[in-house]
């Protein structure tokens, strides 16, 4: 059977604030500041219990390698002679946003009736750019199933950054659905980091319906403003696309695909008259989770900022008390990784299978978060300031601690990838 699975990326054991995103303007604002780590991975594992509370399958995905011993060695240096801005982004840990892993097609669109993930690239950014191969090492394993078909990113220079800039609509998470690839072309002072190439590569390459597959341009005003993935300005859920007036270069033409594709669509725009886009990416209303509840309906998962929000907050209150789908409201807290400029969508890939296809290591349950919290708690750093990514002493804690987690989850396979 046909389920959508959450999985979230846990938060590694270097996450720290070095502002390494240009155009994340909560990574930028936040540069220097002090950052923890182990408060960071339980609020993840908070808000993983929380969509289990909610009667959610739920997945993982694992801090990756830090620092990058390889990619360093490829750039000629080591960790203890690099300069200092190479020592920063070998020891990144942003692949705990996985929302930038890959972009998903589940079997229900593909021509092959297969489930494709194409990982994403990441070239724009130097930090996520070296991520790729220890998602594919990850991904190959959790989705070995020949149901899944895993593939390794687009090239070089086609920016892809996954499933933040890709939304799929559809009756139901088992029936075909149309998919929307965003891109960027132009965003004032900030990178690009969606190219339509690239998303018309995966697109090909997963063997989409072109009549059911649509690519629209990302508005360059929200770009601007801050919204580096378009999963800052839109989110979409079967049949729902919830969305700002601004997400979008030209609404009312994607607007009208859809509701020709799909006439069951329903479209939630939230005017600029009430939510600013400065607000929209300062709350991360639209990074929350839109999920469907097992007994119908559909929630969103939203930070705690957006409740803050006095404008974001009034907006969501009379959205829920009307008849649409989204009824229910869910606040999780994830300050540590918001202040990275990530709130709850970024930390989730969502993936439409049968579980019974996926590995089960990567499947967590109440008692399996609770070993994983565990293994946090012990050898999780407590705070990381900048000065501190090029003490030795760090490194040694942060490979322990990722070890440890494997070794408790069963997949030391994947220690050295």
């Amino acid at each position: 059977m046909q389920e959508e699975i959450n999985f979230d990326g846990i938060v590694g054991p270097t996450h720290n604030f070095a502002g390494l995103s240009p155009g994340n303007l909560a990574a930028t604002s936040n540069a220097g500041r002090i950052a923890f780590p182990r408060a960071a991975a339980l609020e993840g594992i908070a808000k993983m219990r929380a969509n289990l509370a909610l009667g959610l399958r739920q997945g993982i995905l694992l801090p990756h390698p830090r620092p990058d011993h390889r990619w360093l060695a490829a750039l000629g240096t080591a960790h203890d002679t690099a300069p200092s801005h190479l020592r920063a982004q070998a020891m990144s840990a942003s692949a705990m946003w996985a929302a930038n892993a890959a972009t998903v097609s589940p079997a229900p669109d593909t021509a092959d009736g297969r489930c494709h993930l194409s990982v994403a690239n990441l070239v724009t950014l130097p930090h996520r750019s070296h991520e790729w191969p220890a998602t594919l090492a990850q991904l190959r394993l959790a989705f070995a199933d020949p149901g899944f078909a895993v593939h390794a990113p687009v090239p070089a220079p086609f920016g892809d950054e996954g499933a933040a800039n890709h939304m799929r609509l559809c009756a139901g998470h088992e029936e075909p659905g149309v998919e929307v690839f965003v891109y960027g072309t132009a965003g004032g002072p900030y990178p690009v980091r969606q190219h339509r190439e690239a998303s018309a590569a995966v697109a090909r390459r997963h063997g989409l319906d072109p009549a059911r597959t649509l690519f629209a341009e990302q508005s360059a005003a929200a770009i601007a403003a801050g919204a580096f993935h378009n999963d800052v300005v839109a989110v979409a859920n079967e049949r729902v696309l919830f969305a700002h007036e601004q997400a979008f270069a030209d609404r009312e033409d994607l607007h009208a695909a859809l509701r020709r594709l799909l006439p069951e669509v329903e479209i939630i725009e939230v005017p600029a008259a009430r939510v600013s886009l400065a607000d929209a990416i300062a709350s991360y209303l639209f990074n929350a989770q839109l999920v469907s509840l097992p007994g119908g309906g559909m929630a969103l998962v939203l930070p705690g900022e957006a409740k803050d929000n006095p404008a974001v907050w009034s907006w969501l209150e009379e959205l829920v008390a009307g008849n649409g789908p989204i009824r229910r409201l869910e606040v999780v807290d994830v300050r540590q990784s918001m202040a990275n400029g990530g709130g709850p969508a970024c930390l989730r890939l969502r993936v439409v299978c049968d579980p019974a296809t996926v590995d089960p290591r990567f499947l967590v349950d109440e008692d399996k978060l609770d070993g994983i919290a565990a293994v946090i708690a012990a050898e999780w750093p407590e705070s990381i300031a900048p000065a501190d990514l090029s003490d030795p002493q760090l490194i040694a804690r942060a490979e322990r601690a990722r070890a440890a987690l494997l070794e408790t989850i069963g997949t030391v396979e994947l220690i050295d990838s």
